[in-house]
């Protein structure tokens, strides 16, 4: 809980892996998408799975905010109005059964969906489909498990990034209309955890303002890297990094 979770308490290694954490956040803020899975392994690793659930809450608001500013004007708001409903169900079947999930099983399933979508996304590359999924069952699927990960473990990004690679946003679509969808969902999360969950109190947020650094940082060097990269190399990186994100969920 986070009365366990100290500013004063916390070692030389705890603050170096959560700083490293927080610029890997920054990193996916800026648009390299599939990388905030290991974000909150390490923050897991350096703070505790309960306790860097919600203290990790408020560091990716303030990087949602910076993502906005800077990519703003490329989001797709249709495609906001679609997901973002189903997000929203999933927090809320999130906030009354997620806590007390076995982790065991909530890391099998989700790893195993995630690895069967990428392998999906891929083959239809492989066949150079130019296919969209129309059906509201799809959104409907995949915007409920983003809600319900979201909420129990900050871990939505590979179900919107494969949500986004199939409705084939380009590269910076994708990234404006992640950062508004993820802005508003952050925001709507954040009393859940205050008053439910209680996984942030005054100590917390203590803790988030010492880690912004490392997230300014990570978003700087985000991106530059991102003006860098081609529309189809990026769409490939994203489906890399998503697959291995599943991986890291087994590890955690």
């Amino acid at each position: 809980m986070p009365q366990d979770l100290l500013f004063s308490e916390l070692t030389a290694t705890a603050w170096i892996l959560a700083l490293l954490a927080t610029f890997v956040q920054g990193f996916s803020k800026a648009g390299i998408k599939g990388t905030a899975v290991l974000s909150v392994t390490l923050l897991a690793l350096a703070l505790g799975a309960r306790q860097s659930t919600g203290l990790l809450v408020p560091i990716l608001i303030v990087g949602d905010i910076f993502a906005v500013i800077y990519y703003h004007r490329h989001a797709r708001w249709e495609y906001i109005g679609k997901f973002l409903p189903w997000m929203i169900a999933g927090i809320l079947i999130g906030v009354w059964t997620g806590k007390d999930l076995p982790e065991n099983l909530f890391k099998w399933a989700m790893a195993a969906i995630i690895v069967g979508s990428v392998a999906v996304m891929a083959w239809w590359d492989l066949r150079k489909s130019e296919r969209v999924p129309t059906h509201w069952a799809f959104g409907g699927f995949v915007g409920v498990l983003a809600g319900f990960t979201t909420m129990v473990g900050n871990l939505a990004g590979a179900f919107s990034n494969i949500y986004f690679l199939a409705m084939r946003l380009p590269k910076n679509a994708f990234i404006g209309t992640a950062a508004w969808l993820f802005l508003i969902i952050n925001v709507f999360k954040l009393p859940f955890h205050i008053f439910v969950w209680k996984t942030i109190d005054a100590e917390v947020l203590k803790i988030s303002l010492g880690l912004l650094p490392g997230l300014a940082l990570g978003l700087l060097c985000g991106i530059w890297l991102v003006r860098r990269i081609r529309e189809g190399f990026f769409r490939r990186l994203i489906l890399i990094l998503t697959a291995l994100g599943a991986v890291l969920i087994l590890l955690r």
